[in-house]
C-alpha cells in the first residue's frame, strides 16, 4: 500500500537541502539515498512541484512525500515454499531452502523469496527499491539459512545500520574438501570483482573492499572433508567462498570457486558416491542475531541444515565406521 507524508518548513527550522530534511524526518525513518531516488523519480514535491535533492528549502514550503509499494506486483506472488520461524509488526525471519532466488533478478522472474513472502505478507518495506520489497540483506540461490525481511521501512532503515555498521552476528556451516590442518583461524583479505571472470569474485590487495572472515573446525571426515562454523564480521559478494577457496579448503559442491564434476571423477568410488549427495554449495547461514527494531533487544534465531546437507553429513559420519 502507498503511504503518504506531508510536511511543512517551518521559519525555525535552519536552511537545509531537500534531501537532508527528509532523512532527518521521525516516522519517515528513510536513508537519504532512497530519498534521493524518491526525489528523482517524482515521488516528492513541493507545493505540489517537483525539483532536485540538493533543493534548498524555504519557510512554508509544502513537502509531499509518498512511499510507493513494491514494483513486485501482488498478482504475481506466489506460494513459494520456504519456512516461517518468526513473525511480528516489523519483521519477517525466514529459512530460506537451497535453490530459492531472494529477488527477481534476469533469468528469475517468477517463484523468488520475494513472490513468496508477498504471498503470506502484502505489505513490506519498500526501502530496497523496485523488485526487492522486504529484502534486508541476501543469501547466494544455493545457500541456504536464515533471513531477515522487513515490513515497514522504519525496520528496514534500522536493520539496514546494524548490517552497515556490522553489529550483526552471522554464522554459517560450511562443509569444505580438505582436512583443515589448524583449529581456528582468521582470513583478513580485500575481495573484489575479478578482472577478467565478471561472474567471479576474487581477493585483492589492490582496489578490493575489506573483507574479514573468522572460521573454526568443527570435525574432519576421513574420506577427505572438514566441517567448519563460519562467522563473516564484512558481508561482501561470495566472501565465505571466496576466502575459503584461497585457503586452499573450497566449499564442496562450490563449481565456481571449487571442484568440478571432473575433479570428482577421478576420486575414489567411495567419493564418488558421495558426490550423488552433492547438488549444490554446501553452505548454510545457521544463526542471524540482531537488535530488534521495536523493542530494542537483542534477538537470535537458528535453522538447522536442509535435508540435503544433513544426509550428507550423516552419510559422511557413517562412512567413519566403514
Amino acid at each position: 500500500m502507498e503511504k503518504t507524508f506531508i510536511f511543512h518548513k517551518s521559519s525555525e527550522e535552519i536552511d537545509v537541502r531537500l534531501d537532508r530534511f527528509l532523512s532527518a524526518k521521525r516516522g519517515l525513518e528513510v536513508s537519504r539515498a532512497r530519498i534521493q531516488n524518491l526525489i528523482k523519480v517524482g515521488a516528492v514535491t513541493i507545493n505540489g512541484e517537483r525539483k532536485r535533492p540538493s533543493y534548498q528549502l524555504k519557510p512554508g514550503d509544502r513537502i509531499r512525500i509518498s512511499t510507493p509499494p513494491p514494483t513486485v506486483r501482488l498478482e504475481a506472488s506466489e506460494d513459494v515454499d520456504f519456512d516461517l520461524l518468526y513473525e511480528d509488526n516489523s519483521i519477517l525471519v525466514v529459512n530460506k531452502p537451497p535453490g530459492l532466488v531472494v529477488h527477481p533478478s534476469s533469468g528469475h522472474y517468477r517463484g523468488t523469496l520475494v513472490h513468496g513472502l508477498l504471498y503470506k505478507c502484502p505489505e513490506l518495506s519498500s526501502f530496497s527499491g523496485p523488485g526487492r520489497p522486504g529484502i534486508v540483506h541476501r543469501l547466494d540461490k544455493d545457500t541456504s539459512g536464515v533471513m531477515v525481511v522487513a515490513k515497514s521501512d522504519r525496520a528496514h532503515n534500522l536493520l539496514a545500520n546494524q548490517f552497515k555498521k556490522r553489529e550483526v552476528k552471522k554464522r554459517y556451516l560450511a562443509l569444505v574438501h580438505g582436512h583443515v590442518a589448524r583449529e581456528k583461524g582468521v582470513v583478513d583479505l580485500p575481495i573484489k570483482r575479478h578482472p577478467a571472470k565478471r561472474k567471479r569474485m576474487s581477493t585483492s590487495l589492490l582496489g578490493g573492499r575489506v573483507a574479514r572472515t573468522e572460521w573454526e573446525l568443527i570435525s574432519i571426515f576421513p574420506l577427505g572433508f572438514s566441517l567448519l562454523r563460519i562467522s563473516p564480521y564484512t558481508g561482501r559478494t561470495h566472501q565465505i567462498r571466496v576466502h575459503l577457496a584461497y585457503m586452499g579448503y573450497p566449499v564442496v559442491g562450490d563449481t565456481l570457486y571449487g571442484y568440478g564434476r571432473r575433479w570428482w571423477r577421478r576420486q575414489s568410488p567411495i567419493i564418488n558416491e558421495t558426490l550423488t549427495l552433492v547438488k549444490r554449495q554446501m553452505l548454510h547461514a545457521e544463526l542471524l542475531g540482531f537488535i530488534h527494531p521495536d523493542s530494542l533487544r537483542w534477538v537470535e534465531f537458528e535453522a538447522p541444515p536442509p535435508m540435503d546437507m544433513g544426509c550428507l553429513l550423516n552419510w559422511l559420519d557413517e562412512s567413519q565406521k566403514i
